[in-house]
């Protein structure tokens, strides 16, 4: 017998998060591990009466190609998923790696040439969401890596990705659950929407910028599952001041430890970390918008109380706040372009706030009433 999650998951994904209709053409790309989800996010999208199409990466087969693809290859993107991205109605990611350190040893050069050409799937992927030609969301199947990853057993960590997601026994309607968090954050974002000048005062910030004709996003199910975050991209040129990000910054399998970044006028100006520097000052010099942040977030789902080593789930931790260095989204007004979007997460829990044009929004890890 299925576990019964994983009906409420898929639910999640095709009622709420994309709102599959009938004639859809839907893509869900995933890989092998996760079968058993699959069958039931396959079924859920056939109850809706679309056309579901899989499109599965097998185990191993990164470390295959980038062992023997040609610098042709890796500059090719594959047919099937140019058409899924310029072509679909809806996009679902499902993430489930077995090797989560696959390509640590993969030289950055090749990888770097590799994101480079499969940057335009992302470049339309945020062009159409934006224009809402495409219903696209990304998340995660727990995997025995995963698991490893966050330093838990599988068990418990299924546990934790399906409470997270409100996809739990103790949720019996997981959609009417996520669109009261969509009703709350949509508070939460008319209190700070319109104004201008946002500071970050604590121990691991003194940071400055300005969200003046942006609009903040609702981080409540639609493209992230699970969710929880109100965002923005900042005025390009207005970032100022320091920031120490509080947990690993996680990127293409390569972790950056203890992170310090130095803004003027909104671009990078100096940097450092304890461990993995080089690849941090490689990745900032991608190409002109890596040094620029094209996302500023509030991290607001209070199931997510520990660091797991996946940003999907980190970037939403209660109390912390993340911004993201490279590409912004084009909804929020955001101009940067990049080949890159990393997060970085930084913890604001403790001696800690944030105020919107001087008045006291956020502290200690809560809304300020």
């Amino acid at each position: 017998m299925s576990d019964p999650r994983l009906h409420k998951f898929a639910r999640i994904l095709v009622e709420h998060s994309t709102k599959v209709k009938p004639g859809d053409k839907v893509a869900i790309t995933s890989s092998t591990p996760a079968e058993p989800f699959l069958l039931a996010l396959y079924e859920q999208v056939l109850k809706a009466g679309a056309y579901p199409h899989i499109l599965l990466d097998l185990h191993g087969q990164d470390e295959i190609f980038f062992t023997h693809a040609t610098d042709s290859l890796l500059d090719f993107v594959p047919i099937f998923h140019r058409e899924t991205f310029e072509g679909f109605d809806v996009l679902i990611k499902v993430r489930a790696e077995s090797n989560t350190r696959a390509l640590s040893k993969i030289d950055l050069a090749r990888q770097s040439r590799r994101q480079k050409a499969m940057a335009t799937l992302l470049d339309s992927q945020m062009r159409r969401g934006a224009n809402k030609s495409l219903h696209w969301m990304s998340t995660i199947y727990p995997t025995e890596a995963y698991a490893m990853e966050a330093e838990m057993g599988y068990q418990a960590y299924q546990d934790f990705v399906f409470r997270a997601m409100h996809a739990d026994e103790n949720t019996s309607d997981p959609v009417a659950y996520w669109e009261k968090v969509e009703q709350e954050q949509a508070r939460i974002i008319q209190r700070i929407e319109g104004y201008d000048q946002v500071t970050l005062h604590g121990p691991n910030v003194d940071l400055q910028l300005s969200i003046k004709g942006r609009k903040f996003l609702n981080g409540s199910g639609e493209h992230n599952m699970p969710d929880g975050e109100i965002y923005t991209g900042p005025v390009e040129e207005s970032v100022t001041g320091w920031v120490r990000y509080t947990y690993p910054a996680i990127y293409e399998g390569r972790q950056v430890e203890g992170v310090e970044l130095t803004f003027e006028q909104g671009r990078v100006v100096k940097a450092s970390a304890r461990k993995n520097e080089e690849f941090l000052l490689k990745m900032l010099d991608s190409d002109r918008g890596a040094r620029y942040l094209g996302e500023f977030a509030i991290g607001t789902n209070m199931e997510i109380d520990r660091f797991t080593h996946s940003i999907l789930f980190d970037e939403k931790i209660g109390g912390s706040f993340h911004t993201a260095l490279g590409a912004s989204y084009p909804e929020t007004g955001g101009r940067n372009k990049s080949v890159i979007h990393w997060d970085m997460i930084c913890d604001v829990r403790s001696d800690a706030e944030i105020l919107v044009d001087g008045e006291l929004f956020y502290k200690n890890g809560h809304f300020v009433e």
